[in-house]
């Protein structure tokens, strides 16, 4: 039953950062904003982890073998670990990196209806995904505190996903503030310092989640 309602995360995660994506690629070709094109690698990254984490949990449901005595379980939490390397090095570096190359080199400010658009729905669609982990992770929680509950866990792919879509929504959050505040001031390098900061609260969920 733990391993369905994982899958259940997994997919509702997948499916959400996948269609959202394609939207940000989409308004970040059109308006060229660095804080979309960051989003955009982003839900890339968080779509191929959850595949991953997938692949983690067909694997540790395999059973013992010789090489394998005690069976496949410590896969699952292999296969996270590598998630958060991925995270850290792609979505972090790449986001920070779009976002000194967009201070150094800034491009002209564009109409932002299209950037709202797809953050108003990114928000929406991670919101949903965020909902179906949490609740998946609440009833495990007990009377332990979040981080006890955390620490103490023995699924790690809810876990992980919960900590992914909370960066997703922070992320978008703070894409949206940058492009507004680029815009209310005609200021371009409120865009590159998003990207910048959206790259480092990726790196920030990626060492807890390594820990």
């Amino acid at each position: 039953m733990a391993i369905d309602s994982s899958k259940k995360t997994i997919f509702a995660a997948m499916g959400s950062n996948l269609a959202i994506a394609i939207t940000k690629f989409i308004a970040a070709s059109i308006t060229g904003s660095s804080a979309m094109i960051s989003e955009g690698i982003h839900s890339i990254v968080d779509t191929s982890d959850q595949l991953l984490l997938l692949l983690g949990i067909i694997r540790s449901q395999k059973p013992a073998d010789d090489s394998h005595p005690f069976g496949y379980g410590q896969e699952l939490y292999f296969w996270t670990f590598i998630v958060a390397i991925l995270i850290f090095a792609i979505g972090g570096g790449m986001s920070i990196y779009e976002g000194i190359i967009h201070l150094i080199n800034p491009s002209p400010l564009e109409d932002p209806m299209w950037n709202y658009i797809v953050l108003g729905l990114a928000i929406l669609l991670e919101g949903y995904s965020w909902t179906v982990a949490l609740k998946e992770f609440l009833p495990t929680k007990g009377k332990q505190n979040f981080w006890q509950a955390i620490k103490n866990s023995k699924d790690p792919t809810v876990i992980t996903i919960l900590f992914e879509d909370t960066a997703a929504i922070l992320g978008l959050i703070v894409a949206l503030i940058g492009i507004f505040l680029g815009h209310l001031f005609n200021n371009v390098y409120f865009d590159g310092s998003a990207s910048i900061i959206i790259g480092i609260i990726l790196a920030i969920v990626a060492v807890v989640l390594a820990r």
